[in-house]
């Protein structure tokens, strides 16, 4: 399976908290599509041998394109890939972009999963995030996009400044009020040189509390299991045959090429990554040129980045692919890592698979960092 994602690299507004690379500025718009379809066009040849199952149109935000502008793109990856029957074809999108009219366009095209930013479904909270959408607007959305679609995802984040345990759950009771089969949660986090930071750096707002995001996840998890999701994922919850087929093959270690400015790319064997900045990426690939950096993945990154991404899946760490994929070496470090978090019960053994519990679930990726290897190759 290898996957297709395409960086739209442009929002009508910053989010307060969003390091992504974006513009708010759409006056390059025109000449960044050109640019995109000229990156599929010329990357075609590293998937020669490749069948795409997913495109995923991320960024930014996506929605802010017009929907033929992003069935012209789509077009192209048909004209220059080969892709499955029916492809898993996600849109990104935030609710203030999914107007009656757009939604029938997106419903009358090939997108056949949407994926819409909410965040919260309270009015205070998305003016503190900055967020460009209004709570109206976000139920209107889902009211009507849950008529069209029946793939859709929501995001919603945890971890506000002082959010109390019953306004948390309040979020959560909303967005299952729409019948959504996929959640995706993740804990608001303070990035360099956001405006997040700087409102707390200035006193402006409280520091984030961890306990406080800790208690909001396990709610979020306890209550997403009553109503049938499955957590296959820390920050991801769905219901059976809904899980992301994009973010999952990237979790299992799949092919996926990253088209557009900033966007990531893994063959396997090497990670790369376009440049982030807009006008060079552009007038990189108007002279045939990929303005990408390469690096080639060691043994021990490779490991690394199994052991990182299998913990925070249901499908775990397997013992047996690490000693035969990576040497007798790598399986007793793990093997002789993970003994002190299984005895305080973070995580556990099942048919020679590592798999982080209840308990250590929200721990996860310090878990994973004290099961890394550090070493030269």
């Amino acid at each position: 399976m290898s996957g297709i994602y395409i960086h739209i690299p442009f929002c009508k507004q910053a989010c307060h908290y969003c390091d992504f690379h974006f513009s708010t500025s759409l006056g390059k718009k025109e000449a960044m599509l050109s640019a995109i379809g000229k990156e599929l066009e010329q990357r075609k040849v590293e998937f020669k041998d490749a069948i795409v199952e997913t495109i995923y149109f991320g960024g930014g935000t996506p929605s802010v394109l017009d929907t033929s502008e992003i069935n012209k793109l789509i077009e192209t990856v048909y004209d220059n890939f080969k892709v499955v029957e029916n492809p898993e074809i996600t849109l990104e999108a935030n609710p203030d972009d999914l107007t009656s009219e757009k939604l029938q366009q997106l419903h009358a095209s090939d997108i056949n999963r949407l994926s819409i930013g909410v965040q919260s479904f309270f009015e205070d909270d998305l003016k503190l995030m900055n967020r460009a959408h209004s709570s109206t607007q976000a139920h209107q959305s889902l009211k009507e996009a849950t008529a069209l679609f029946d793939n859709i995802s929501i995001d919603l984040i945890y971890g506000m400044p002082n959010m109390a345990k019953e306004r948390w759950l309040q979020n959560i009771e909303t967005a299952l009020s729409f019948n959504i089969p996929h959640i995706s949660s993740y804990a608001l986090t303070v990035e360099p040189k956001t405006a997040l930071a700087s409102f707390i750096k200035k006193g402006q707002l409280a520091p984030l509390d961890e306990a406080l995001a800790q208690e909001h996840f396990f709610v979020l998890k306890e209550r997403l299991e009553e109503e049938g999701f499955i957590g296959y994922e820390v920050s991801n919850f769905g219901k059976p045959n809904y899980f992301s087929k994009n973010n999952t093959a990237y979790w299992l270690g799949k092919r996926y090429m990253g088209i557009g400015p900033s966007a990531h790319s893994y063959d396997g064997k090497n990670r790369s990554w376009n440049v982030a900045n807009n006008p060079k990426y552009i007038k990189a690939i108007e002279v045939g040129e990929l303005p990408s950096e390469i690096e080639v993945l060691t043994i021990t990154d490779t490991y690394n980045e199994y052991v990182m991404t299998g913990l925070r899946t249901i499908w775990g760490v397997s013992l047996k692919r690490i000693q035969s994929e990576f040497g007798e070496e790598y399986y007793k470090y793990i093997v002789k890592q993970s003994k002190k978090h299984i005895s305080e019960g973070l995580i556990k053994m099942e048919d020679s698979i590592l798999l982080v519990t209840r308990k250590g679930n929200f721990l996860t990726d310090g878990i994973a960092s004290d099961l890394f290897m550090v070493k030269l190759d």
